[in-house]
């Protein structure tokens, strides 16, 4: 059954629907486009047929493109991937084309037939690609459609000519925030910007007077027209020629050049603007196709897009278990976290108690949430009413006894023992028997907290990150005797307030932390060693963390890192390897430099807090003269720490699949996006030369860099984490973009 349909009226306007029936959204396949370019034609050809119109069925146009479109341009020559791939977006180009083109005659510009867009809903990807080619965008007035193109997010760019088109209509500077950032906006926001053409309440109805009272002039896109001029100036206009230069500079400063596709979309519009609109979109096809065969690519989606659309779905709950929706939330603890987990759950609709010791420190915390909502009111993102909607679901209270009707607890009160377990007693005694209890701790062990519980197959880890109300991921610990309801219970919670969630299994400093400490300290290690603490930094954001070693100290604070080391060092004893590193960090925390919040630590900082640079003491103090390394030997050493211990949690069974290692890592501390995570990072680099490198870092370093068990059989099978963990690869099939 085909997803595109036609009708014809008594005015001879053909309506083309698309209706994926068996998705909740359309998405684009290769059927499709062979069955939408079938019907143009026929349109095309019809004598009876005047003018088109291009709707959906369904309350929004399209999701974006079924990936497996992608996978399958590689399966045309499998001797030559590349090839497959340029070939079938140059035949996506030509169905666009001929949308565009409607049968007029290219040289005198006439006789062609009006063929109009009507976008019911949100628009993505090429849900907007497809409309930027008609001659007339119509959205219906639906303040909740989202209308853009996000590819960039994910790793890859327009390719189906919306980067051409684009940048065409608008100039690139304008097109630049849809394009680089993937900025989706609303109807209304899209007339204003320019990237459609109406807004209406009948929007069927306004296509069709359009098509009616349409000219040729106005089927002519002004690329197609004599004389055109890019909007804003081409590159080597007087006006446009700064723009390209800032671009340049503005897009390497932010991606540190690790990114393929931001570096190709650039590119295709600087090329392209020099060329004919046909030339045009043939580079970028080529540029796309570089993109589609870089596998930083390949990673991204894999991580970005399919994996953590796979864990939003549920991939990881326990299917057994019954929906374990939230109703009504209990907070123990009202400071920052506390009220940022009350926050993002009122904002969903959850009733929240938030319990503190006095009712001026619970009240503080609802404060934190009507402080939020002003901001928002501020910047014209939300109203009164709503702020006013969601603190009424909020109940600021000290007594426990509120929260007897609640079926989830999570507790937020100060990381000690004995608090959490004075807590959980106190708690158990007012909740039902149900209820489950979830612990909001980063470094604690959840089957140690347990034992303060009578019911310790009720009783889960949830570890927020701080700001809840931006952070993405979530992780969900479970102890030795934690159930599965517990299990499904937060993981349904998780996407209650539409968070990405990763469950390991119970271990020190559980996975994040685990990953992001020995980050921290192979950076101090080697401020200790007299490295210039620019190099470390700067090293790290070349291989795409969003903040360097030092820095991340800073913002977590000192005293922090200071307390971690020394509850880590009486715990494991002779086993602790991290004098160096403490060095460093119980030196400048006797100092009194706590970081940020004492606006001195690793950075100088202002009088308003802001960042100056690093503080030469740490020079004068640690420098050494021929001290430094190669840039090489820094980014690994920094690398590898982290991506060494997420292989060390797989192999051990506190990571579980290997999708939640690459997800969580990327949206956990921010490991280098573009690599798809840590796994997919090793696994581009190869297995063997990992151990390889592994072997050389030991040597020169320290144990810290001996290559785990698991990596050296992977090297052994010549397998990657996810050829070898292959029951954890998604297909491409029925994901879309």
């Amino acid at each position: 059954m085909s997803d595109f349909t036609q009708t014809l009226d008594t005015d001879g306007l053909a309506t083309i629907t698309w209706d994926c029936q068996a998705r909740p959204m359309n998405v684009m396949s290769k059927q499709g486009f062979a069955d939408l370019n079938a019907l143009i034609d026929g349109c095309l050809t019809d004598p009876m047929v005047k003018g088109v119109i291009i709707t959906s069925a369904k309350s929004d146009f399209a999701a974006g493109m079924d990936l497996a479109v992608i996978a399958e341009t590689k399966d045309m020559h499998p001797e030559n991937p590349a090839k497959g791939c340029f070939e079938m977006v140059m035949e996506i180009h030509q169905i666009l084309r001929k949308i565009e083109l409607a049968g007029m005659d290219f040289k005198t510009k006439k006789g062609g037939k009006p063929i109009v867009a009507v976008l019911p809903g949100t628009a993505l990807g090429i849900g907007l690609e497809i409309p930027l080619a008609c001659h007339h965008i119509i959205c219906a007035d639906n303040p909740k459609a989202k209308i853009g193109l996000p590819e960039i997010k994910v790793g890859i760019f327009p390719g189906a000519g919306g980067t051409t088109r684009l940048v065409r209509k608008m100039g690139a500077m304008a097109a630049s925030p849809y394009l680089l950032q993937g900025k989706l906006c609303s109807p209304s926001q899209a007339q204003a910007a320019g990237i459609v053409d109406a807004v209406s309440t009948t929007p069927l109805e306004d296509a069709k007077a359009w098509i009616l009272a349409a000219k040729d002039t106005d089927l002519v896109k002004p690329w197609d027209a004599k004389g055109y001029k890019m909007p804003g100036g081409a590159p080597y206009h007087p006006a446009g020629f700064m723009t390209f230069v800032g671009a340049s500079a503005m897009v390497n400063g932010q991606t540190m050049g690790v990114y393929p596709a931001a570096k190709a979309l650039l590119s295709a519009v600087y090329e392209g603007a020099l060329v004919p609109f046909d030339t045009a979109l043939k580079i970028e096809t080529r540029h796309f196709t570089s993109v589609i065969m870089n596998p930083s690519s390949s990673n991204m989606i894999r991580s970005l897009f399919l994996n953590k659309g796979a864990l939003d779905k549920g991939a990881v709950r326990p299917k057994e278990v019954p929906d374990q929706s939230v109703r009504k939330l209990g907070i123990l603890g009202a400071g920052m976290m506390g009220a940022g987990i009350a926050l993002v759950s009122a904002q969903v609709g959850i009733e929240v108690v938030l319990i503190d010791q006095t009712q001026e420190a619970a009240d503080k915390g609802k404060a934190y949430v009507a402080d939020y909502c002003d901001k928002g009111i501020a910047r014209r993102k939300s109203t009164p009413e709503h702020k006013e909607a969601l603190l009424s679901r909020i109940t600021a209270t000290p007594n426990h006894h509120a929260l007897t009707d609640c079926d989830l607890i999570v507790e937020a009160v100060f990381e000690d023992p004995k608090i959490k377990a004075e807590v959980t007693q106190k708690v158990e005694a007012v909740i039902g028997p149900d209820c489950i209890f979830a612990s909001n701790t980063s470094t604690l062990p959840i089957t140690e907290l347990a034992k303060a519980s009578t019911r310790p197959d009720q009783f889960i880890g949830i570890h927020f990150f701080s700001p809840v109300e931006k952070m993405a991921l979530v992780e969900i610990i479970k102890g030795a005797e934690t159930g599965n309801r517990a299990v499904a219970k937060a993981l349904d919670f998780a996407r209650q307030i539409r968070k990405t969630p990763i469950v390991v299994n119970d271990a020190r400093f559980f996975y994040a932390n685990r990953c992001i400490i020995p980050y921290i300290n192979e950076g101090l290690r080697m401020v200790q060693e007299g490295v210039e603490p620019a190099l470390i930094e700067n090293a790290a954001k070349l291989m795409g963390m969003p903040l360097g070693p030092l820095q991340l100290n800073d913002e977590t604070s000192i005293d922090l890192g200071v307390k971690i080391a020394k509850a880590t060092k009486a715990a494991m004893g002779a086993d602790y390897d991290n004098a160096q590193a403490d060095e460093v960090l119980f030196w400048l925390f006797e100092q009194g430099r706590l970081g940020r919040k004492s606006s001195a630590g690793f950075y100088e900082y202002d009088a308003k807090g802001k960042r100056q640079g690093l503080w030469q003491g740490l020079r004068d103090h640690f420098g050494k003269e021929g001290g430094n390394l190669e840039l090489l030997d820094v980014q690994h050493r920094l690398m590898f720490a982290q991506s060494l211990e997420a292989v060390r949690a797989l192999q051990e069974g506190v990571l579980m699949d290997v999708r939640e290692g690459d997800v969580g890592a990327i949206l956990g501390w921010g490991f280098a996006p573009w690599s798809g995570g840590p796994l997919s990072w090793l696994d581009m680099l190869g297995a063997a030369y990992g151990v390889a490198r592994c072997d050389e870092l030991q040597s020169r370093y320290g144990a810290r860099f001996a290559a785990p068990e698991l990596l050296r059989t992977l090297a052994e099978e010549g397998k990657g984490f996810y050829s070898h963990f292959a029951a954890c690869i998604l297909s491409a099939a029925g994901q879309v973009l």
